[in-house]
């Protein structure tokens, strides 16, 4: 009888336990998801500042069309880049870039540097910047805890019984590490 009893108490332990592990697996993926979407939302704002800004740049410099085109462009691939996390960040990188010549050719119209509607989007898109630098650690964070999860014992007996999957971090492209700067911007 007592053999019993440690038999149902050792299947109650290890259901508790299961229990415990896959809902812990549900928090980390709804936190993930979560952070993905903070970083959906910084990206959508910087995407309605973009036109704003440009279209303040060109204002006072008319002639360089093919810079505003090239930043145009980069905003419509990087708004529509759905496949995997390594091309939307590819996409992200580019529309950066872009955004760089655009501050490099403002450089040179002293009154444009000088516009109060220009000096506000310029700090609007450097505070985005900053927020989408958050969000992503705020992401990877929560990415890595959920990758370890499934990738440590015994968890992973949990996570492998239920087919969760490692998720992808948002990471910097090969071009941005080795700038390892952030878009620039110097008035």
């Amino acid at each position: 009888m007592t053999t019993l009893y440690i038999i149902i108490a050792i299947v109650v332990v290890l259901a508790v336990w299961a229990m415990a592990s896959y809902n812990g697996f549900i928090t980390l993926i709804n936190r993930s998801k979560e952070a993905w979407s903070d970083i959906d939302v910084q990206l959508k704002r910087r995407y309605d500042l973009i036109p704003n800004l440009v279209n303040t740049v060109k204002g006072y410099a008319t002639h360089e069309s093919s810079a505003f085109e090239k930043v145009t462009e980069a905003r419509s691939r990087a708004m529509q880049s759905g496949g995997s996390l390594a091309e939307k960040a590819g996409a992200e990188d580019a529309l950066s870039g872009t955004l760089k010549s655009l501050f490099a050719i403002a450089e040179a119209y002293p009154d444009l540097k000088a516009n109060t509607n220009f000096l506000e989007l310029q700090r609007e898109l450097s505070d985005t910047e900053n927020k989408i630098q958050s969000a992503r650690r705020f992401y990877n964070g929560n990415v890595r805890d959920l990758n370890t999860s499934i990738q440590s014992f015994p968890s992973n007996v949990i996570a492998n019984f239920f087919k969760f999957k490692a998720l992808e971090f948002f990471e910097l492209s090969e071009g941005e590490q080795a700038a390892k700067q952030p878009v620039e911007v110097k008035f």
